[in-house]
């Protein structure tokens, strides 16, 4: 029985997580609504701790381990957003934490792991051993408690108190939403948000946002089935390359998700630029998936003008943040 997740979930991990996770702003730019003729609602989880939503998940997950597990620590895979939420809810919590991360991860994730007190381990995406595989032998060696980056109702239900927060700030400033949009990975902010918006909501479409060349969920909701892909090549959003959705988060998402949209990287890069130049904010390129949507024309509104869009993390290379704002990437 595959375990699913409700509202009554998320709004506890809510209570778990207050005063712990940071409240982020849901912003409104009247540059933005114009280009757009819709009223666009963003919310900024570049502000959350870690830079990123996956610190709501995390602490979720590890804050109900008792003292046993605590003692014998975590191991997470990730390539940097999860890797970091585990590795400061572990150092609140005073638990030990190994992060199995790709050795070509964003330096500046691996670092900002590293000074969380993780201890991190590489491995080779194109080669040799998964990092399932690597994170399940160093549990099995430890006695470790694995925690996934999106297949955990924990992770699930903590990630849907983006969108417990969403639809009050929308409503304190007298909008009714009738899209959400947020990036997919496995589907873990997606399903979350999905399950909160849609039982507060019901009459809200939620459209998910993924990279072109991982379309794993929008073919597996074509299909009605999960499918995994082979990616033939890289995407600059680093966060959103996993080739296939959660077994929690599918089911979820094929009875909640209204769309999915597919982005290119060119389609990211300007959208980066735009919020950097325009919004004065700074997204890494997952975070940045949804707006890359909406500017690129590919959001469906379904007759609506309101749209949130959840800007997921900000944790982007200097370097190569730099090459984007410069329109050499």
């Amino acid at each position: 029985m595959v375990p699913t997740v409700g509202l009554a979930d998320i709004e506890a991990a809510a209570e778990r997580i207050r005063g712990h996770a940071v409240e982020t702003p849901l912003i409104e730019s009247p540059a933005l609504n114009d280009r757009t003729g819709l009223r666009v609602l963003l919310k900024c989880e570049t502000l959350q701790r870690v830079g990123a939503f996956k610190f709501r998940g995390a602490y979720n997950r590890l804050v109900q381990l008792n003292d046993d597990e605590r003692t014998r620590g975590v191991v997470a895979f990730s390539s940097g957003n999860h890797a970091q939420g585990v590795a400061l809810a572990a150092k609140l919590l005073g638990i030990p934490a190994v992060i199995v991360m790709p050795d070509d991860a964003p330096s500046v994730k691996v670092e900002a792991t590293k000074g969380y007190g993780a201890d991190v381990r590489f491995y080779n995406r194109l080669s040799g051993k998964t990092r399932e595989e690597i994170a399940a032998e160093i549990a099995q060696e430890r006695g470790a408690v694995v925690v996934p980056a999106f297949d955990d109702p924990h992770i699930v239900a903590g990630q849907g108190t983006v969108g417990l927060e969403m639809l009050r700030q929308a409503h304190a400033l007298g909008a009714t939403l009738d899209v959400a949009v947020a990036p997919i990975s496995g589907g873990g902010l997606l399903s979350g948000l999905a399950t909160t918006v849609k039982a507060h909501s019901p009459q809200t479409a939620i459209v998910g946002v993924e990279p072109a060349q991982f379309s794993d969920t929008l073919q597996s909701l074509q299909k009605g089935e999960r499918v995994t892909i082979k990616p033939t090549g890289r995407s600059y959003c680093d966060a959103l390359e996993s080739p296939f959705p959660g077994e929690i988060t599918f089911p979820i998402m094929r009875r909640l998700v209204a769309d999915v949209a597919l982005v290119t990287d060119a389609e990211v890069a300007d959208a980066m630029r735009y919020a950097f130049s325009t919004l004065k904010l700074v997204v890494e390129p997952g975070g940045a998936a949804g707006l890359a949507a909406l500017l690129a024309g590919k959001v469906s509104t379904f007759g609506g003008t309101t749209v949130a869009i959840v800007l997921s993390g900000g944790n982007v290379d200097p370097e190569f943040f730099g090459r984007v704002i410069r329109g050499e990437a």
